[in-house]
C-alpha cells in the first residue's frame, strides 16, 4: 500500500489544508454531492445513485441540478449503513474460517 510522505513547509501546508477542508465540511448544515462522496470516500457516480435511489434523501436547489444533503442527514445515513453492516456480519459468516475446507 502506498504511503503519503510530506515533508517541509509545502508539505505542512497541505496537510493544513486537508484539515481545513475536513473541518469546513462538517461546519455546514447542507453539503453538496461533491462533499458527500468525499466525506464517504466514493465516486459521484456512486453519490448520485444513492440520492437517486432514495437512499440517500438529498433536495435539489434551482432547476440546474445543483442537489444538497443536510450533514445531520448524512450522519444519520452513515449509521444507518453501520447497522446494516454490523446485521450482514452477525447472518453470515464473515470473519469466520470455513468449516468445509473443500471450496
Amino acid at each position: 500500500m502506498a504511503r503519503l510522505e510530506v515533508s517541509g513547509i509545502e508539505g505542512a501546508k497541505v496537510l493544513r489544508n486537508v484539515g481545513r477542508k475536513a473541518e469546513d465540511v462538517a461546519e455546514k448544515r447542507f453539503l453538496t454531492l461533491a462533499d458527500v462522496g468525499e466525506v464517504l470516500n466514493i465516486s459521484s457516480s456512486q453519490t448520485y445513485a444513492l440520492v437517486r435511489s432514495g437512499e440517500l434523501p438529498a433536495i435539489q436547489i434551482g432547476g440546474r441540478g445543483q442537489w444538497r444533503v443536510e450533514s445531520h442527514i448524512l450522519e444519520e445515513f452513515i449509521a444507518r449503513a453501520y447497522q446494516k453492516s454490523a446485521a450482514a456480519v452477525r447472518e453470515s459468516s464473515f470473519g469466520h474460517a470455513r468449516e468445509d475446507s473443500t471450496h
